[in-house]
């Protein structure tokens, strides 16, 4: 029986994921070690009972009296906090779905590398902030870190059996997200609510506003650089409305190939879960007459500026996509609260960035667990004050 653990169960990546497991036997088929949750303690105590789990934890220690008493006799053990998280990394487990969102999924995702386990990663974080560390960790535990962002899963599929030095390009492909048809002149009045709706997926909050800003697809282009080790210049971004074709490998004879399925994030998830066998999914499955028609546009770099912040990301190297993901996180919440318009996130994230360039030299720095933990404060310190004072 495999032992599974799920941090970030609450959130769309692991209802999703816990759902496959449910289908797959549940606690009848898997022993469930861990889940870890943020304030929806009711959710994470009714899967975590479900499921039989052996730990619940709630990173906001204020939460667990609360995740107590939803527990309450249930055998479950509850925990709440950074150093819970932790400790909940560190108990061995076959399989690990690490789906926290945002730089907090970093630790505990290093910590289960050393189980020499199999990290399924849909935090983009790690690797956008710790890429060289991560890979390395596992490595030297023999750990394996199996993609489940929709485009890495799908680079990730299309290279089987295929040799990288063939490969020329890698195309990730991007909705557009809510304001991909807007006039560009709209854009800086956008409201909070208005970037929270995605036309095609069904995502958090954060994830659908950076999908908005196209956020998200600038730490996936950083993410598709450390995870297949391909030069900057050879990783292209296209925005597909229909979000159909998740990415396309180009070969050096000129072929493509390209990963095509419905807009669910169960294909990933399943596939990272069950690897390296396929099984059968409870996901739709496409009628191409129907869908009639696929479309591609290059994106406007005027309307997404984080697309040539990422660039420039990457050309510096060391702690700047730690320094890029923590700005970019404050500058979200700045956003969220009113503080900021929508234009104004990518402008906070730019001078967050030169200002600690000029200070650090990013591209020098060593890298090292401390450092990007470091930078990562500094930079969040540094958002906040350019936006109170």
């Amino acid at each position: 029986m495999r032992r599974i653990s799920v941090f970030g169960s609450t959130g769309s990546i692991g209802v999703n994921t816990l759902d496959l497991l449910t289908r797959e036997g549940g606690a009848e088929a898997f022993q469930i070690v861990a889940l870890s949750g943020g304030r929806n303690v009711d959710l994470l105590a009714s899967q975590a009972r479900a499921l039989r789990a052996e730990l619940a934890v709630t990173a906001y220690p204020e939460q667990l009296p609360a995740l107590r008493a939803a527990l309450h006799g249930s055998g479950v053990e509850a925990a709440a906090g950074p150093e819970a998280l932790l400790e909940a990394a560190d108990r061995p487990a076959d399989w690990i779905m690490s789906a926290i969102v945002g730089a907090a999924g970093l630790a505990p995702g290093f910590r289960a590398l050393r189980h020499g386990t199999r990290l399924a990663l849909a935090n983009k974080e790690s690797l956008v902030t710790a890429g060289p560390l991560l890979l390395a960790e596992a490595q030297r535990h023999g750990a394996t870190i199996l993609p489940v962002d929709s485009e890495h899963s799908a680079v990730f599929q299309a290279l089987v059996g295929e040799d990288m030095d063939a490969v020329e390009r890698i195309i990730i492909t991007a909705s557009g997200g809510a304001f991909r048809d807007w006039p560009l002149e709209r854009l800086a009045q956008a409201t909070v609510a208005e970037a929270s709706s995605h036309p095609n997926w069904a995502m958090g909050q954060r994830i659908t506003i950076d999908s908005a800003s196209m956020f998200n697809k600038a730490l996936e282009v950083i993410e598709t650089r450390e995870f297949f080790g391909i030069a900057p210049e050879r990783i292209e971004v296209l925005v597909h409305p229909q979000s159909i074709v998740h990415a396309l490998v180009g070969f050096n004879d000129g072929a493509l190939m390209a990963h095509l399925g419905a807009p669910d994030m169960r294909h990933a998830i399943g596939y990272a879960l069950n690897w390296p066998e396929r099984r059968d999914l409870p996901v739709a499955r496409l009628d191409l007459a129907q869908i009639g028609s696929l479309e591609f546009r290059a994106p406007d770099l005027a309307r997404f500026p984080a697309l040539r912040l990422a660039r420039e990301v990457m050309a510096i190297g060391g702690l700047a996509g730690a320094v890029f993901n923590a700005a970019k996180e404050a500058a979200l919440d700045q956003f969220i609260a009113g503080r900021i318009g929508f234009l104004d996130m990518a402008a906070l994230v730019e001078r967050v960035l030169a200002e600690m360039s000029g200070r650090h030299g990013l591209g020098n720095v060593a890298l090292s667990l401390d450092n990007v933990l470091s930078a990562d404060a500094e930079a969040r310190r540094l958002a906040f004050e350019m936006t109170h004072n």
